[in-house]
């Protein structure tokens, strides 16, 4: 077999044991992408090394890094119950304030799993006590974390701005963000009417004061240094990873925050899956296996039906497997072949049609995602229910990115 089969082979088993096993599927790829590299394609060891995502790591890290500080110390957790103070016992304000706190937090910077991880237990206590449908708050807090996930100052926006950028899609952040917000309002809008939204205009107050908590002045001192991050990020046009090493350290000098509180934040799990499958994609390009990818994807699809078509492919893998570590990385290297070998598309949209169509569906209860919206069900709740729920959900995502990528994001994006 030549090695462009062979890395193609090495691909769809790493997506297959993403979908089907708990192994990490970014050891695995790295495993199979240096022999590969070897011993097939006749590669040195130094040429293997070359293909390791530096800058997407250092990226990743100074991120998760920056925010596990904020986390550790306590910022992200008060700057939150301060805005569910805000509400004032409002129930019928409960789904559309959780839905944009969550993606205010997740374009910040944590991402979609962070921001989850700190709103829905919160988020589901306070449904409880305001007798909230349970399913309608899991979906206000999945979609308004997935809404902000790919802002570029986010880990996962910063991972999708670099595969984009390799694809010659560079400089598309705020179109990638726009249209993933959109679709994310959409179907939270079509959740709030579903589920039992227009009921709760008709409830009276909850009590929420038992959320509050001070802010220190720890707490304004991350905030401050946040701001500077995301300023220098966004008017300065700097890296935010290697700036996010900066004042994540300029914090623990401070003593506003503990380097082992903080590494103990960063998702290793999430960074070496990342960077194990673009070892693998890396290769997977080299060798000549990404142009039989893209011959196959173009098998499914004409350039009038593309967006819809890679939106469905998508979501479907992506409801079973990693968003972030798994489809991006595999997929949007993939568009610029995947319009030669159609003859026609428009890259942008595709791109755009992976990012959205994946991302719908990263409710589902087998996704991290819908998975920390399960463990926080209070007491007396049947989590069997809302897994189904949250399951039949996932899949009729699939459908929805679908039919948004095809119909909609062309009328937006030229």
């Amino acid at each position: 077999m030549s090695p462009a089969v062979l890395s193609l082979v090495a691909l769809l088993v790493v997506v297959a044991a993403s979908l089907t096993s708990r192994v990490n599927v970014g050891v695995l790829a790295v495993a199979l992408a240096w022999p590969i590299a070897l011993f097939a394609a006749d590669w040195k060891v130094e040429q293997v090394m070359a293909v390791f995502p530096s800058s997407l790591f250092l990226t990743l890290l100074g991120v998760t890094l920056l925010f596990g500080i904020a986390q550790a110390n306590g910022t992200m957790q008060a700057v939150t119950q301060h805005g569910v103070r805000m509400l004032r016992g409002r129930s019928a304000l409960l789904p559309p304030f959780v839905f944009l706190l969550a993606c205010l937090i997740s374009t910040s910077g944590p991402g979609a799993i962070a921001t989850t991880a700190l709103l829905a237990p919160l988020a589901m206590g306070i449904a409880h006590r305001a007798k909230a449908p349970i399913l309608l708050m899991a979906l206000m807090v999945g979609n308004g974390a997935n809404a902000g996930n790919l802002s570029p100052i986010s880990a996962i926006g910063a991972l999708v701005q670099t595969l984009m950028a390799k694809a010659g899609l560079s400089g598309h952040g705020g179109e990638v963000l726009a249209m993933n917000f959109v679709a994310h309002a959409i179907v939270a809008i079509a959740a709030w009417a579903m589920f039992g939204g227009p009921a709760m205009l008709r409830h009276g107050r909850v009590d929420v004061d038992e959320a509050s908590a001070p802010l220190t002045r720890a707490h304004w001192t991350t905030l401050a240094v946040g701001v500077a991050w995301v300023s220098a990020v966004l008017l300065l046009k700097l890296n935010p990873g290697l700036t996010a090493f900066g004042a994540a350290a300029l914090l623990v000098l401070l003593g506003i925050g503990d380097d082992a509180a903080m590494l103990k934040q960063v998702p290793w799990p999430v960074l070496v899956m990342v960077c194990g499958v673009s070892v693998l994609i890396g290769v997977l390009e080299k060798t000549g296996g990404m142009d039989l990818f893209t011959s196959l994807l173009a098998r499914l699809a004409t350039p009038g039906s593309v967006n819809g078509v890679i939106a469905g492919v998508t979501g479907l893998i992506s409801t079973y497997s990693s968003t972030s570590g798994v489809v991006y990385p595999a997929f949007l290297p993939a568009v610029p072949g995947l319009v030669a070998k159609l003859g026609g598309g428009n890259p942008l949209q595709i791109a755009i049609s992976i990012n959205v169509g994946a991302a719908l569906v990263d409710v589902s209860p087998l996704s991290t995602i819908g998975a920390l919206c399960i463990a926080a069900v209070p007491a007396g709740y049947d989590s069997r229910q809302l897994f189904r729920q949250l399951l039949l959900w996932g899949f009729a995502m699939t459908i929805v990115g679908a039919l948004f990528c095809q119909f909609v994001v062309p009328v937006f994006i030229a």
